[in-house]
């Protein structure tokens, strides 16, 4: 017999495509796969009966060679009709218990490094230190010493194994505070690298507000790449981006980020946008960000909080950030066919996990080839979680703890959110942020499910994307 696949169709400039959910692939279907895939769409077929129905409009061996195909690549499941013995219970068939696959150790390769978790903004939606904080900032040292710091860098290349390039990126609080040590880190682990022959990129977040001449001429001459936290304009910025007196921190952040970004940095300088309830006007944030202000990129991400905060996003919040998402896509769309760069980094990042054919096991890194030092050393799975003793890996000084580790990616793989079985995004998504989890469920394997249709939409618009531009742009 002949059941549909797990699949979904789309279309790109007009042209019949499927994302096939089994290997995360893109195709592109002629008229006859169309219509087998429309006829298995309305029930199972047995084979002879599948090429019978369609022989008065294909080919018979036409017909035939394209059922070969989406066999092949499982847009069709093939299985045996089982007749069931006569008297049998058909109905009390067990489950079979689902059991991840075999994982093979995977190397480190990025460390988020939280020099300190000082921050001299008092941002009200902030994950790490405001009203959804996972930890307690006084229950560690506020500020990473330069012991902790090189231990830190050690560790990375003991955990990165035979890659030949690692990721280091400093992280907050807000990250310039501790510039003495950060400074200390990167010059340390710049000479590490050079003796152990690995290549170590370097990056830091800062909210803009310390970037300050000596601190630009460093970042330049040392080739760090730079994301800064900034929500949009004046009246943007300063709606929740404000000092611990309640000044707002436009007029201090702006003007350094123009000095900056008029030293032409070798390195890309991105932005990145925390959307809330009251600011989603996505295309007005992005026209400031990247037209006026001239940032290389631009992404965006809703505030991770819970659901009962005044500026949490709600259900119709997100369908109105979903519309200036396409908006913005369109727009990217139009400079792509035009040979033209766009800074939505939203699409470009999607587009980029769509043409790797990305079918991912865990919702991202974190864990696995990415994690999080606190300022005392211990190594958590990501920044988000750095300094959380629940979600601890191991310490800088001891290493991972391999057996919480595989504890923790066996309980959060995909085949155990049962949410997400059947959603054709999940090879994308694999159920989302396991920050936003917690703070949203309090549980880190929970999917989730709010965002579900809002992940689908976004990423059927982003194959179509994709597709329009394999079929003008090949």
């Amino acid at each position: 017999m002949f059941r549909r696949g797990e699949y979904h169709r789309f279309a790109g400039d007009g042209a019949p495509y499927v994302y096939l959910v089994p290997s995360a692939a893109v195709f592109r279907l002629d008229d006859i796969s169309v219509a087998v895939l429309d006829a298995l769409g309305e029930r199972d077929y047995e084979p002879a009966d599948l090429a019978l129905s369609l022989a008065p409009r294909f080919p018979l061996p036409e017909v035939k060679e394209a059922v070969e195909e989406l066999v092949r690549v499982r847009a069709i499941k093939a299985f045996e009709k089982r007749v069931p013995q006569p008297g049998a219970d058909v109905t009390a068939a067990s489950t079979p218990a689902v059991v991840p696959p075999p994982r093979k150790r995977v190397p480190l390769t990025t460390l988020v490094v939280n020099v300190t978790s000082k921050c001299n903004l008092s941002c009200t939606y902030c994950y790490e230190y405001g009203e959804d904080k996972i930890t307690e900032a006084s229950t560690k040292p506020r500020f990473m010493d330069e012991t902790t710091a090189r231990q830190s860098v050690d560790f990375m290349f003991a955990e990165s194994g035979d890659q030949k390039m690692v990721h280091l990126t400093f992280f907050g609080g807000e990250t310039l505070l501790n510039f003495k040590v950060l400074k200390s880190a990167l010059a340390y682990a710049r000479e590490r690298g050079a003796e152990l022959g690995k290549a170590v990129d370097v990056s830091l977040t800062t909210n803009g507000t310390l970037l300050r001449t000596e601190i630009i001429d460093w970042l330049v001459e040392n080739d760090v790449g730079v994301t800064v936290s900034m929500d949009g304009a004046k009246e943007q910025q300063d709606k929740y981006r404000l000092f611990s007196n309640g000044m707002g921190s436009y007029d201090t952040v702006a003007p350094n980020v123009k000095e900056f970004l008029a030293r032409k940095p070798r390195r890309p300088v991105g932005a990145r946008v925390t959307l809330t309830k009251q600011n989603l006007d996505v295309v007005s944030i992005y026209r400031h960000l990247a037209d006026e202000m001239g940032f290389f990129e631009v992404g965006f991400a809703p505030v991770t909080t819970s659901w009962q905060r005044d500026y949490a996003i709600q259900d119709e919040g997100f369908f109105e950030m979903l519309g200036q998402f396409k908006f913005l896509a369109a727009e990217y769309l139009e400079y792509a066919l035009a040979g033209k760069r766009h800074r939505f980094s939203n699409v470009r990042d999607t587009l980029e996990e769509i043409h790797k054919g990305l079918s991912k096991s865990h919702p991202c890194g974190a864990g696995m080839g990415l994690m999080g030092v606190a300022t005392d050393g211990d190594v958590a799975l990501c920044h988000r979680f750095a300094g959380s003793d629940s979600h601890k890996l191991g310490t800088v000084t001891g290493g991972v703890d391999h057996a919480v580790q595989d504890d923790y990616l066996a309980r959060h793989h995909i085949e155990n959110k049962t949410d997400c079985s059947t959603c054709w995004a999940r090879p994308l998504c694999a159920g989302g942020c396991y920050h936003e989890a917690h703070t949203r469920y309090g549980d880190t394997s929970q999917a989730n499910l709010h965002y579900c249709e809002w992940i689908r939409s976004w990423t059927n618009t982003c194959l179509e994307v994709y597709a329009t531009i394999a079929e003008r742009r090949p």
